[in-house]
């Protein structure tokens, strides 16, 4: 039996798990219709940044505030496939994605005709959950998006 190289397994399960997410959404689509679809994606994606942003406070030690968002949030960006630019100061986050895999996978099974309201609803969801895991006050704005026709998404935290 021959065993994948580590990038090779980390390459399958991420190829996995990306495909999963389409595949589901898709199945769910046909079986109940675009809108429920994403209403059912939106619950899911209000709870796998609690996961991710979880794990990555534990592997990483950090615990609440801009700084340690700042530096788990650019962890998942980079393990998730995104190519991006991360800005701080002491109190507002930047970070500006060039490149977003979920865009990319929306545009090449020629589904970019909902990556908007996909984006709008998720996109929001997921990084505003992100922001509550390291601290009630601290806020997002999504002031761009690829999936609007921007050159690049915007995401900025901030403390109210």
């Amino acid at each position: 039996m021959t065993n994948l190289k580590k990038d090779e397994a980390i390459e399958y399960l991420y190829k996995s798990y990306t495909s999963v997410d389409g595949l589901w959404f898709m199945k769910t689509e046909e079986l109940f219709g675009f809108e429920k679809a994403l209403e059912i994606d939106t619950s899911v994606w209000e709870v796998l940044p609690k996961i991710q942003s979880r794990f990555l406070k534990s592997k990483t030690g950090q615990t609440e505030g801009l700084d340690a968002l700042f530096k788990c949030f650019k962890l998942k960006l980079k393990y998730d496939g995104f190519q991006f630019k991360a800005k701080k100061n002491s109190s507002n986050l930047e970070f500006i994605i060039s490149r977003c895999p979920w865009y990319d996978l929306l545009i090449k099974s020629k589904r970019e005709n909902i990556s908007k309201k996909i984006g709008s609803a998720i996109c929001n969801t997921e990084y505003g959950v992100w922001a509550k895991e390291f601290g009630a006050k601290i806020n997002l704005v999504l002031s761009e998006q690829l999936c609007s026709g921007c050159s690049c998404c915007r995401i900025s935290y901030n403390i109210s």
